[in-house]
């Protein structure tokens, strides 16, 4: 397996990411060497919340909610999922099947000996973080999640099936523009509109990760938005970073390294033809006789998992009896935008269970 490693250099300086890193050593199905990252913060005797992050992001998405979390008395660790941050690369877009990051992520979570847990996770990381709670039970105490899921969908219509496919194999790239557009219409089909995503992610080789995480969570004045889209159609990756922007570019130094990024959206299990279907069977058949305490604390305006809470609720035992609050305005990434009120949900969940 070719596996990149994003130089130390490429991390200096960032703001406010002033966190130690600790690396762990795991094996790959060919008997490689991968390093993973993470940082780890607050008393060691603490209250341990383990936090995961999605895609395209890595745990510097973390860095408002670690001072929240460990003035609360609480011990924070936030690893960097292969493929992103501090963490090694495989170069292979075949490397980064969903069974092969919850297999490496279980691998470090044995290796680190880890229990006592709370688990947080958003997008990707409560796909693989729940996944990790379902192989590895006795190390995990509590569960919140916000914009997430558990994507299992047997009986999606083989039109819709064949829709997609035509789409994605035979329709133009989407640009910027119409990707974003896409991903906000609301009562679309999730796996449609989601379609768009995992096309441009794939087909666009140098993704502008920190130019599209700016405009996500910055949302620059118009007529600078303006600027830095028609500076990226000239073909200026990073037109104009803000420190934000620099912070999430940091791990890529050139295309090469973003097949993680590019390559996980097609994993994700949205159709009766996806991989993984099997295991996330599984996985449901197994939340639905959990009973430790699991909360579900989505933003109410993120396009991208708006509902999916409903499904946890239903059927997760663990759910019943607890608070469940909306989060105003969190977006897609709450951690970002409300990293107070997401850390505090947390910290009550611990402190009250």
């Amino acid at each position: 397996m070719k596996i990149l490693r994003t130089p130390d250099e490429r991390f200096s300086n960032l703001e406010d990411f002033p966190f130690a890193p600790h690396y762990t050593l795991i094996k790959t199905h060919d008997d490689s060497d991968l390093r993973i990252h993470h940082i780890d913060e607050g008393p060691g005797g603490a209250p341990l919340v383990l936090c995961m992050h999605g895609q395209p992001v890595w745990s510097y998405l973390y860095r408002k909610m670690v001072p929240c979390l460990t003035a609360d008395g609480m011990r924070v660790i936030c690893p960097d999922l292969v493929g992103y941050g501090k963490s090694d690369k495989p170069a292979s877009r075949g490397d980064y099947s969903y069974e092969r990051q919850v297999n490496w992520m279980g691998q470090w979570l044995e290796k680190n000996d880890l229990s006592g847990i709370t688990f947080f996770g958003q997008d990707w990381g409560g796909l693989i973080g729940l996944r990790l709670v379902v192989n590895y039970p006795d190390r995990f105490d509590r569960v919140v999640i916000s914009n997430t899921g558990l994507p299992y969908n047997p009986d999606s219509p083989q039109s819709l099936v064949e829709e997609i496919e035509n789409f994605r194999n035979n329709e133009p790239t989407p640009n910027l523009l119409e990707m974003q557009r896409a991903l906000s219409q609301m009562g679309t089909d999730p796996a449609r509109k989601f379609a768009y995503w995992q096309k441009f992610c794939w087909e666009t080789e140098d993704m502008p990760i920190g130019l599209m995480m700016s405009i996500m969570m910055e949302r620059p004045p118009r007529m600078l938005l303006g600027l830095k889209l028609a500076l990226y159609k000239l073909g200026l990756i990073s037109p104009l970073p803000t420190p934000l922007a620099k912070g999430y570019d940091a791990p890529f130094p050139d295309a090469t390294y973003k097949m993680g990024p590019r390559a996980m959206p097609s994993y994700v299990p949205t159709l009766a033809t996806s991989p993984s279907l099997d295991e996330q069977r599984k996985a449901w058949d197994f939340f639905e006789t959990f009973e430790k305490p699991f909360v579900c604390a989505f933003a109410d305006n993120d396009p991208v998992t708006a509902g999916s809470q409903a499904q946890f609720l239903e059927k997760v035992p663990g759910t019943k009896g607890l608070d469940h609050p909306s989060i105003s305005g969190g977006g897609h990434f709450v951690q970002e935008n409300a990293p107070e009120k997401i850390s505090s949900i947390i910290s009550s969940l611990v402190k009250t269970t």
